[in-house]
């Protein structure tokens, strides 16, 4: 059952509160009429002396005319307190209704603050990735009451948690190009030491293996760089057709998994945004879609086009069953179908975790759906060019 909102109810309070007032007046008024009537009644026949006997000519003709006065004394008591009640209900039925759109009207404006407050959390809310859209204010203005205090103190909470979400995604950005540059030397040094004529065979293997290391730990910081920028606000938007970037993804990644075939059906999509980092959001369930595959005769589908309007990728694959409960975790940084914290050289967990970032930036939406027999199918959604 569906409750009253608070204004309803409030407005119910006003208008009851009113109605109660009115009906109690009403009777106590009714009861005092009626007292002071028959104290009336009572008063003009207890002194019967004061009737001079020279107009009753007897007892018998004085009792008649006094029944008779009392009869028409009682019949406009009777009307009186009849028409007290008919137009003291009507009328206060009038005025009750007045009090209710009255009160209607006052608990709208003594809310006015609350709707603004959840108005401001509702946008907050709604932004595309986390952190973004906390640098609104309620900044509300007024006496300082209850509710002004209650959106001070929001005001206050939203800014700790903009510091908090900037000082993240800045620590990450300058963490991540703080060691970018030792991994370039380092690669540098090996490949000079491997390169010289008088290298041993161990010397090359071993030169081999650290630059393979080095390699995986620049893809990480390249996926915490990539993480981190599509986090941020887009300031360069331009106009992108999904299907041309997903034809040049599918070539270029095509080497990663040479055994699988790749399916296109590349319809026009066209959007507005960045274009490396929509490049990125596709190369990234590509090369998932191929890496996460079966051994054998195993697929991957790419198709763009614009349903109900809006530019669509979507990217569909053979492979391990995944259970629906697990599809959320695997957008979550660091994680992947069945374990926390990746390990080997399959990848770093952060492919997923950027399409989805990228997509939010966009103000897309990214949904995967396991299928049955295998495999996901991950839709990316973007706005409209």
């Amino acid at each position: 059952m569906k409750r009253l909102t608070l204004r309803a109810r409030l407005t119910l309070v006003y208008g009851g509160l009113f109605l109660l007032a009115g009906i109690v007046l009403l009777g106590v008024t009714y009861v005092l009429v009626d007292q002071r009537t028959t104290q009336g009644l009572q008063a003009g026949f207890q002194e019967r002396h004061t009737v001079p006997t020279r107009i009753l000519p007897t007892e018998q003709s004085f009792d008649q005319v006094r029944l008779l006065i009392q009869d028409v004394q009682r019949e406009a008591k009777r009307d009186a307190l009849e028409s007290l009640l008919t137009q003291g209900g009507l009328a206060l039925v009038v005025v009750s209704a007045a009090a209710v759109v009255i009160g209607w009207l006052i608990a709208g404006r003594a809310l006015q603050p609350l709707h603004q407050i959840t108005g401001t959390a509702r946008r907050i809310a709604g932004a595309n990735s986390a952190g973004r859209g906390l640098h609104e204010r309620i900044a509300l203005t007024g006496p300082r009451d209850e509710v002004r205090e209650l959106a001070d103190t929001f005001d206050q909470m939203l800014e700790r948690l903009d510091r908090s979400f900037d000082g993240q995604r800045r620590f990450v950005a300058n963490a991540s190009h703080e060691l970018r540059t030792p991994l370039t030397i380092n690669r540098a040094l090996v490949e000079l030491a491997v390169s010289r004529p008088d290298a041993s065979a161990d010397v090359r293997r071993l030169g081999e293996a650290l630059l393979a290391v080095n390699e995986r730990h620049e893809r990480l910081i390249d996926g915490l760089l990539t993480l981190a920028d599509s986090e941020n606000e887009l300031t360069e938007r331009t106009r992108v057709d999904l299907a041309e970037v997903a034809a040049y993804v599918i070539d270029q990644a095509g080497a990663t998994a040479p055994g699988v075939p790749v399916r296109r059906a590349l319809g026009p999509a066209g959007t507005v945004g960045d274009p490396v980092l929509l490049e990125r959001l596709t190369f990234n369930l590509v090369e998932n879609a191929l890496r996460h595959n079966v051994p054998a005769d195993g697929w991957v589908e790419v198709r763009t086009g614009t349903p109900a309007g809006r530019p669509t990728l979507v990217v569909t694959n053979t492979g391990p069953v995944v259970p629906g409960y697990d599809v959320e975790t695997m957008f979550q940084p660091f994680r992947r179908l069945g374990r926390e914290r990746l390990a080997g050289a399959r990848g770093f967990g952060l492919g997923l975790s950027i399409v989805r970032a990228v997509a939010r930036a966009h103000g897309g939406t990214v949904q995967a759906e396991p299928r049955p027999s295998g495999g996901l199918t991950v839709t990316v959604s973007l706005p409209p060019a």
